[in-house]
């Protein structure tokens, strides 16, 4: 099962070959929204926030990973559905979203319709998961990071399948005569083995180094106990790549033969005998099960091992959905009309998720989120105060150019007759129907028409516990909103507000 390890360094890949591997504007986007998902996992204080905050940002994927959360794997006892990417996170937990995300990255990025590209697609995230597996079982701080070392083990293979097949297929034929694996045939055709592909590839996406050494080749034969942690990453991204080719071979993995010989390279070293496989094929077929039904993929064959089409891989893909879920009717302002039942689970989403103890800034983002897709809002914020420099400062937001928004959506504390000072003096919650209309435009400060001057309606929820205005939650369309708020709707609303109060009345205004 071994490949023989090749002396080939990163820069000995061909620079045409990297540049056309890597070096496209649409790959160039690929590791750039790679390595941003990457790096959420290295900081402690915001990392959830803002994974939750990149999911939400894509429609797509936050369909999709909502569908994770909901399948069988996943559902909770009580069959309460999961609305929410805050409580998917808390659900999921934060790697196992933050791996997700990854492996939908890829497959949104690639070509499916070429089948070398499906197969080697489904390898990479068969391989995920036992990473996952792994990693669930292992005392190895920072454990986690195994699903995403063994999600790109294969890179090199997935991305020659998109650009260039021809050299593929050659490599595929090679192995398919039963006398080269497959990277000792890319090293045949490319020069170089498929882990120095994937390395060099890493390596000009700028991932953290420890994604890249874990595609290093290991030596031939039975391995020994890791002396650290990289070295465990690497044993568990090249055990996570030969049991996916296992798995795409066989109906049955557990009755292979080659089950024994992965047994006989990895087993010492990764503490892994016969009822573990058994245990771990399980797992990971459920995995699969799972992540598939959440991309609305069909499984498709077994590949033929003999066939020369493709590498003898796992099951193939078959093509993605096109579609998307129903989202049904909406509002010419863009507010969903089912906005109640949107706001209803929600409020469910929440109210389970400060049960389970979650921290402020999760809080603060469920309800937000929830506020933003159930109203079918264009920008959304969370703005408190700041002791210090006596202003209100956004914190959090959603929608379309946030970033800039929220650095701009500053004011003072001090008093003046605004919308937004009359709405914490008074502590009454406001729906602009239409934004442009002299009275209202009249109470608009300046500061709000230059940074959102085509906002046609809006809501202010001041967030005021005891008679100190903390905040206030803003959300805007850029059309007007003639049909307002309905009773029933409110009542949610509010809901919404008093979840966030109940955060921060003990933490205060700057959490």
């Amino acid at each position: 099962m071994a490949d023989t390890p090749q002396d080939c360094a990163p820069r000995r890949v061909r620079p045409a070959l990297m540049r056309k591997l890597s070096g496209t504007e649409r790959m160039f986007t690929l590791g750039g929204a790679i390595a941003h998902v990457i790096g959420m996992g290295y900081r402690d204080d915001l990392g959830t926030a803002d994974l939750a905050y990149y999911v939400v940002s894509d429609v797509a994927l936050t369909q999709r990973i909502l569908r994770l959360s909901n399948t069988v794997q996943y559902r909770t006892l009580s069959g309460t559905p999961v609305t929410t990417i805050s409580r998917a996170i808390s659900l999921l937990g934060f790697d196992n979203v933050r791996a997700a995300a990854l492996a939908m990255l890829l497959v949104d990025a690639l070509d499916t319709a070429e089948h070398g590209v499906r197969v080697e697609l489904e390898a990479a995230l068969c391989a995920s998961l036992v990473g996952r597996e792994l990693a669930r079982h292992s005392p190895i701080p920072g454990a986690e990071e195994a699903a995403i070392c063994a999600l790109f083990k294969n890179l090199g293979a997935l991305l020659l399948a998109s650009h260039e097949p021809e050299r593929y297929r050659e490599i595929a034929a090679f192995v398919a005569a039963g006398k080269h694996s497959p990277s000792q045939a890319a090293q045949l055709i490319l020069g170089c083995s498929f882990e120095v592909l994937s390395e060099a590839i890493l390596r000009e996406w700028q991932m953290p180094g420890l994604i890249v050494q874990a595609q290093a080749t290991l030596p031939p034969g039975p391995l020994e106990a890791a002396f650290d942690r990289d070295e465990w990453m690497r044993q568990v991204a090249a055990f996570s790549r030969d049991v996916a080719r296992l798995m795409g071979r066989h109906h049955d993995p557990a009755a292979a033969t080659e089950t024994q010989e992965l047994i006989r390279r990895y087993g010492a070293a990764l503490g892994v005998d016969h009822p573990a496989m058994v245990a771990l094929y399980d797992e990971v077929q459920e995995g699969m099960n799972g992540m598939l039904q959440s991309m609305n993929m069909e499984r498709a064959p077994k590949t033929d091992p003999k066939a020369a089409s493709s590498l003898p891989n796992v099951l193939a893909l078959a093509t993605l959905d096109a579609g998307e879920d129903d989202e049904g009717e909406f509002h010419p302002s863009g507010k969903p009309k089912n906005a109640r039942d949107l706001l209803l689970a929600g409020v469910q989403d929440v109210t389970l998720l400060g049960g389970s103890g979650a921290g402020l800034n999760d809080i603060i983002m469920a309800v937000l989120e929830t506020l933003y897709g159930a109203l079918g809002f264009r920008f959304a914020t969370v703005c408190l105060r700041d002791a210090r420099t006596k202003q209100f400062r956004a914190r959090v937001s959603l929608g379309e150019g946030s970033a800039p928004l929220q650095d701009g959506f500053v004011f003072p504390c001090a008093f003046t007759r605004d919308v937004f000072h009359l709405a914490l003096e008074n502590d009454a919650d406001m729906m602009i129907a239409d934004a442009f209309s002299p009275r209202i435009r009249d109470l608009l400060p300046a500061w709000y028409k230059t940074l959102l001057p085509d906002a046609e309606s809006f809501i202010v929820l001041p967030l005021v516990v005891g008679k100190a205005g903390l905040g206030l939650i803003y959300a805007d369309r850029i059309f007007p909103a003639p049909e307002g708020v309905a009773p029933d709707e409110t009542a949610l609303i509010k809901a919404l507000k008093a979840q966030v109060l109940a955060a921060l009345a003990p933490a205060g205004p700057n959490p």
